[in-house]
Parts: structure tokens; sequence; C-alpha cells
């Protein structure tokens, strides 16, 4: 049966007033006691098999856990157990992510998806990882899904989680399997998949090449602002290193007549990025440390908010691992005294602090993905071609479990470069035949950085137990998966810098084009050496910045990318830490992540001191605009105009030209083509292909503001005070499997919304809208906020974006959302004395037979 709409996960049945029928039945009969079956248990004592001494579990009002116990094996067995006590649904669907096993939930139309996730090979990998680990980080893998397991064992359907009962409906037969320790690592995978951004340019510009000349398509991926921020510009490589080349042999005739098709590339790769939430473009962060110097109490301050997609839950689990002994102190036996955000299904804490230091981490952005067209023999399509000899693919076969029907099989098949991904898209293998480069019979592969096998579990747990700058380096030398930016500080008031993940050295190339593979002119010849990769320690300037922004400048020897988030966010958190003359106070710091300038508007706005309008509404907008002090507040009507009228002005400017899944989402990128086509105001860009006269700048600028009036007083009404940005810009949090079932009884069970938003995607505050939807709903939030204080850990403070919970009508399922929106927050309890005092429920775990 396709339970499943190819397009998402909205539900498809046979009959449709039988499926309403049933739900309306079923949801009659939840009562309290149902609803609240799958609720933790909070207090009172539980006897856990396998444990080796008692664990205590305090939480707080908010329901976060404070986890104590005298060995790694115990701590993370119960931070498995509290891991599934609040959010089992959501470590299930993501290992069924991981291991292309989504069919096996929901049925038939999740099979294209499975395929290509079995494509990818995450799960075999992650068993080859496994195997590498070593004994310490596998024993707390271990513990972990004993913890898990435990729970599961008396735990099943509506005591599981309410999902599970809506989900018997088109699956009777589904019941969870044990957790592995695999599966914790496939959580890498996926989040890898999910911060990886660089395959949709490739794609895109390949596209582009179709109808436009190199010198059009480059316009529309600008080069990085001289004049913006770099993490650290006084890195320089220790020793002498030969520059990559750069230079693209390879004719790009051919890749225009190729990459066309690559748009199944592309489709399939946002199917993928739908069932994670949202598409990757948007996936950001900021983070920034601020040393002792700059700060009232003579301490670093450290803070970081990573921008992920709006989902429900959270991404997010706020947890403490806590070590004792009988001194009630930590231990070589048990090192671990950490607080932060975890993700559910992981252990350990992926960004927080311990007793000695701070971190924080965002998305690098680095170009670790290139697509290979390979040679195929006509003879034997299980051969490509190297250098002149066919070689043999690596065939891999794969049994897809499809819910109640038959199992599938598939065959994947490799080459030396990666997986072969024309097998799951068909339209690869349709395209049109090239005079120039191209073979008859070809395959097209992937090579990745994330398909081999990685230490990050073995990092996370070493920068939890980490103690000084040294040791901290020393664990962010295995963080090598997606590449990202870690931030530092320590108690000694010492501040850092160090980019981490593999990053490929090509034999020729930069990453931007798919490339031959039928010879080693474009092959990876290995990756920066993790000592010439950027990092920084203790800069004169008292602070480091990260907000995807470029790393290094143009010296550097290698290309990490071509494709850098060009740096607004990073700009304004730099002009507010820089430009003030006064020592920065932990509110300082809440107002720097909470503010909404966009400097986008500060750019173009000046434009219209010099164009009038004859319209008294027109001219009234007008100088809304030019009065404002360009914040994206929630009650701003002057935010709402410039936002309307940015969305018409991208529309009039690329639409006639672009195709229609490159119109421009208006995000940093869009901020940088406009700004450099300002400077050129009889452009091509600016003329409207639809109509007989040639326009320019300041007409398209006045026509866009035309139009964005017109919008406003059609749906906000006539009166331009009510024209508030809060009324267009707002976020729904939905459940990313059933909250999108196309059933309004199964998506009000697990929706929350809808919720006013400040900011956009390129503020500060970063509440991304894409200008190529329909609406101004918000796709990409800060999905956590956390500022740590080095001079008292009991000062910091957090929230993330929904609640610890995620069992709908849970408490703290939703009790986090609006404080959030706010820029309010908790404190991040350290001190025992602090913990106790917060204390709302403790719960005993005991070895039990």
């Amino acid at each position: 049966m396709n339970y499943l709409k190819k397009d998402g996960f909205g539900a498809v049945f046979k009959n449709i007033g039988i499926l309403i029928l049933v739900l309306i039945l079923t949801l009659a009969g939840l009562t309290t006691y149902t609803l609240r079956k799958s609720f933790p248990q909070e207090n009172g004592t539980i006897a856990i098999r396998g444990l080796e001494n008692q664990v205590k579990v305090l939480r707080d009002e908010w329901g976060i856990p404070q986890i104590y116990a005298t060995s790694n094996h115990d701590l993370f067995l119960a931070q498995g157990y509290v891991h599934a006590q609040d959010r089992f649904w959501q470590m299930d669907f993501w290992r069924h992510i991981g291991a292309g096993r989504l069919s096996e939930m929901f049925g038939e139309s999740q099979l294209d998806k499975d395929k290509f996730l079995r494509t990818m090979g995450w799960k075999h990998i992650a068993q080859q990882e496994f195997a590498t680990l070593d004994a310490e980080t596998k024993a707390n893998l271990q513990a972990y899904a004993e913890g898990v397991n435990t729970y599961l064992a008396n735990h099943q359907g509506s005591a599981l989680s309410l999902e599970y009962t809506v989900l018997k409906l088109i699956h009777r037969q589904y019941h969870p399997e044990p957790w592995q320790p695999i599966d914790s690592i496939l959580w890498g995978k996926v989040m890898a998949y999910d911060l990886s951004t660089n395959l949709g340019d490739e794609i895109e510009r390949s596209i582009l090449l179709k109808d436009f000349s190199q010198q059009r398509v480059e316009e529309l991926f600008p080069v990085y602002p001289d004049d913006f921020p770099v993490i650290v510009p006084e890195f320089k490589v220790a020793k002498k290193a030969e520059k990559t080349k750069t230079k693209q042999d390879i004719n790009l005739l051919a890749v225009q007549e190729i990459t066309p098709e690559l748009k199944s590339i592309a489709s399939n790769v946002t199917a993928i990025e739908e069932i994670l939430g949202g598409t990757r473009i948007g996936v950001g962060s900021n983070s920034w440390t601020i040393s002792g110097k700059r700060t009232v109490t003579g301490k670093p301050i450290l803070a970081d908010d990573p921008h992920l997609a709006v989902q429900m839950p959270s991404i997010w689990y706020e947890v403490g691992l806590h070590c004792i002994s009988t001194s009630n102190s930590i231990s070589n036996n048990c090192p671990y005294n950490v607080t932060g955000f975890s993700f559910a299904g992981v252990p350990g804490v992926i960004v927080g602090h311990n007793q000695r230091i701070a971190w924080g981490v965002t998305n690098v952005m680095s170009d670790t993905m290139d697509l290979y067209v390979e040679k195929i023999n006509p003879e034997n399509p299980n051969q490509y071609k190297m250098n002149g000899k066919w070689v043999d693919m690596q065939l891999v076969n794969e049994e897809i479990q499809v819910a109640d029907s038959e199992p599938v099989n598939q065959i994947v098949r490799y080459t030396q470069h990666g997986a072969i991904l024309s097998d799951v898209l068909p339209s690869l293998q349709k395209f049109p035949k090239s005079s120039v480069n191209i073979p008859i019979n070809y395959a097209v592969s992937l090579r990745w950085t994330v398909l081999e096998p990685s230490q990050l579990i073995t990092a996370i747990q070493e920068i939890n137990r980490a103690e000084n700058w040294s040791q901290f380096r020393t664990a962010a030398s295995k963080f090598d998966i997606a590449a990202q930016n870690l931030v530092y500080a320590d108690v000694d008031g010492n501040i850092g810098y160090q980019m981490t993940g593999k990053t490929p050295i090509r034999k020729q190339g930069d990453g931007r084009y798919p490339v031959a593979g039928w010879n080693d002119q474009y092959e990876w010849i290995g990756y920066i050496d993790f000592e010439e990769l950027p990092y920084s320690y203790n800069p004169s300037r008292g602070y480091i910045v990260t907000a995807n922004n470029a790393i290094v400048d143009q010296s550097y020897p290698y290309v990490i990318t071509k494709d850098w988030v060009h740096g607004y966010r990073a700009k304004r958190i730099q002009e507010m830490i820089s430009d003030t003359n006064k020592l920065l106070t932990l509110t300082d710091i809440e107002s720097i992540q909470g503010d909404n300038l966009d400097i986008n508007a500060r750019d173009l706005l000046p434009i219209f001191k010099s164009i009038d309008f004859d319209d008294d509404n027109l001219q009234n907008a007008r100088q809304l605009l030019l009065n404002w002090d360009f914040q994206l507040k929630i009650e701003s009507p002057a935010s709402a105009i410039f936002e309307t009228f940015w969305k018409k002005l991208l529309a009039l400017t690329f639409h006639d030209e672009l195709p229609l899944d490159y119109h421009p989402d208006g995000g940093d990128r869009w901020y940088a083509v406009v700004k450099n086509l300002m400077e050129q105001p009889d452009n091509l860009w600016w003329d409207n292909r639809n109509t007989p006269q040639v326009e320019n700048r300041d007409e398209i600028f006045k026509q866009a503001l035309v139009e964005a009036v017109e919008e406003l007083e059609n749906t906000l009404g006539d009166n331009p005070q009510k024209w508030t940005w809060g009324k267009l810009h707002q976020i729904n949090f939905r459940n990313v499997t059933l909250g999108k079932s196309g059933v309004a009884l199964i998506e009000r069970l697990f929706n929350r919304g809808t919720f006013a938003a400040a900011g956009n995607g390129e503020t500060v505050n970063a509440n991304r809208w894409k200008a190529n939807q329909s609406s101004f709903e918000v796709t990409h939030i800060p999905s956590l906020r956390m500022i740590v204080d080095l001079a008292s850990f009991d000062n910091s403070q957090a929230i993330h974006s929904t609640g610890q919970s995620g069992h709908a009508f849970n408490p703290h399922y939703t009790d986090m959302i609006e404080p959030w929106r706010d820029i309010k927050y908790h404190s991040m309890l350290w001190e025992d004395d602090k913990i106790d005092r917060n204390t709302k429920s403790t719960l005993l775990l005991v070895p039990g037979e």
C-alpha cells in the first residue's frame, strides 16, 4: 500500500473516508491517560539490569536532566535511557533516514528515497567506523544503546510515543527494533548531509551555463567581498605549500550539454532535505568568543547559535552529565563533568562547557562533494574506464523492507570515486550526446568526504573531557566529518578557534563543476593536513567571530570553498563587538544574539533618496523606509515594506531569465549579487525581458516598491501603520513526519504555531524566509542560543526552539517557544547547590535483575 505521498509525508489511503472515520474514533479514545501514557517517569525509583551503581537524574522546571553517575558505563546508559524517555520517535525516525529504511516505517512511497540513501551507503560506512573505534568510545556507545534498549523493553506503542499510535493506522506490524551503536554513528552522517551545501551550487552553476555565458553565471555567484571580515585574518600556514591548481581544463561547452540533466540529482537531493525538515539553503550559524580584556568580568564570554530548519521537536536536547565518586568529584575512571546541548541518539554533549572549557560550533560550508562523469564499458555495464583501462566496479546488494510488502532488491555500483548516482536517478542515463569530451556510455558518481569512516564520536567525547587548548585541539583533529568552525574559551582567560574536518586537495580544479572521471586529472590527492587548517589562539584584537563567512584571505594556499557565505551576519556581529567603547556584559551578548539589523536594507535604501513618486501612498512608504533604523522588528511597518520590496525587486530583476528552480531565495548570495549590480545601473540583469522597453536599476527599484505597496494593501489593508512584519513573517513548528501528513486532525496533534518572528536569514537573529516561496513563512531559525560566562558558569544561559520533550501535549513540548522567540533565556545550571535549589523532580536508577 502506498501510505505516503511521494512529495513528502502526506498520508495516502485507498479509502480516505474510512481513514477519517477510524481516526475520529481513535482520537475520541485518546483520553488524558492515553496522551500521558508516553510521558517519562521523572520521580521515584526504576531498577535497570546492567547498572553498576545508583544513578541520579534531577530535572528542573524546563525538564532538563542533570545525570549523576559513578562510571562512564552508568553515565551513558542513563543518558540513553533519558533520551529514549523524551525523544525516541525522533531517534527512531532519524536512524531510518541514515540506514535508508524509511519504507519500512512508511511504505512504498518512500522507496525512491531509500534507494538514494542506500546508494549513499551510510550504514556500511557506520559499520566500518564502529570497527575502527577505540575501546573506550565503543564501550560508551554500547552503554548508551543499553540504556535506550532498557527503556524500549518496557515501552511499546502508545507507551513509547503518540506517533506510534497514529502509525498503527497505516502500518500495524511495525515495532521498533533494539538500538545499535551504529545507529548513533548514523546521526553524524545524516547531520553531515544536512550541513553540506556545495553540491547544489555545483549543479546550479552547471545548469545555468546552458543558457548564459560563464561571465553572467559568475555574476550570480559573486566572490567573497574584500571589505567583509574573515575569521582568522592573521593565519598563515606554517610551511610553504604548493597552491592547488584551480584551472578547469574541462571544456565548459561539454558541461553545458551534460549538466541540465543534473536537475534529477537536484530533485532527489531536495527530497532528502525535506525529510530533514527543510532545504540546506539557510543552514548556517553564529558563534563568537570574546577575551576578558573586552568584558566586565575580565574573563571570556562565548556565544553560539546554530541555524537549522524549523522542526518539531527541536533537534537539540539539553543535558548535564556528571561523574561523581565517593569524594563527590570526577575521577580518571569517570572524567565527565559537562553540560550543554546533545542530539537525542548520540552520547555526550555537542556544544556546551565542562569544568574548564567552553566551545561552540558553526558550519564551514566547505566544498567536500565532487561529481564525476564516468566512461562505462559498452560490453560490460559493471566496468568503468580509468587511465585507458577497464576497471571492475564494486557491486553491493541492498535489500529494502517495504512495510507489509515484499522486500525490494537493489544493486549499488561503486567506482573509485564513489557510488553511481545515475542508477537511482534514471534521467542521468539520458544526458544529451555531446560533441566534446562526453562518452556515449557514461554514469555519474559522487565523491564525498563523509563516505569514509570518521572519528566524530570519539572527538565529541574527547572535547567533553578536554581541560585546555592543547587537549581541545587534539580532540578537534578527530572531528573529521562535516567541516566545522569550533570556537573556544577557558577559565584561564584564553580564547581560540579551530577549523576541523576533511577538506580535499584536488590535483586540478576547484570543485565548482562536474569533471571527467575517466583519468586521474581531477583526482583528490589527499586532505589538508590538520596543522595547516586555520586556527587562532588569543588574537590581539580580543575576539573571534564566525558566521559561516570566509575563514582566510586569498593568500591561503588551499581551496576550502569558492562559495563562502558572504559575511553579512559576521560583519554585523563584529561591528557590535568592536565599535563599542565599553566593556561587554552578558546583557550585551544577549542584544547581539537578538539583533535584527538588515545590512542589505542599509546598502539599498539610499537609492530611494533620488527616486520620487507621484502617488501619496508610495511617497509615504518611501518616507517610512528612509526614516527607518533597518531593524526588522515584529511590530515594524517599514520592515514589512522593505522585505516585500526586496522580494519584488528580485522577481523583477531575475525571474524573466532564470529557470523557476533557480529563482533567487533572497539570502546572502543575492545580497552580494544585487550590491554588485547597484554599481552597474544599466547591467542587462536589470532589464525585464518581458517588456518592450529596456529598464535600468532605478526603474526596477521604483516598480518593485509600487508592487510591494500594492501587495501590502491587498494583504494587510490600506493603513501602513498596520503593515507589521510579524503579520507576514511567521513560524509554524511542524513534526517532520506526521506533522506533514496532509490530514488536519493528525497535524493538529503534533504541530504548533503560528508565531510572529523578527529578523530574516541574514540578520544575527536569523529567522530565514525565502523569496522564491509564496509566503514569508520562516524556514530556518537559530535552533539554540547559548551564552557561557567563563567567570562564573552559573551565570551562563541558554534556550532552544521548542522544548525538551518530543511528546505532544507534554508541558515541555512547547514551553521554550515563546521565550526563545523573544530572545529570553534560562539558566544553564552548574554548581550543585544551584541545581539542587532548582530541582523539580528526582529519579533514581538502581541496579536490578
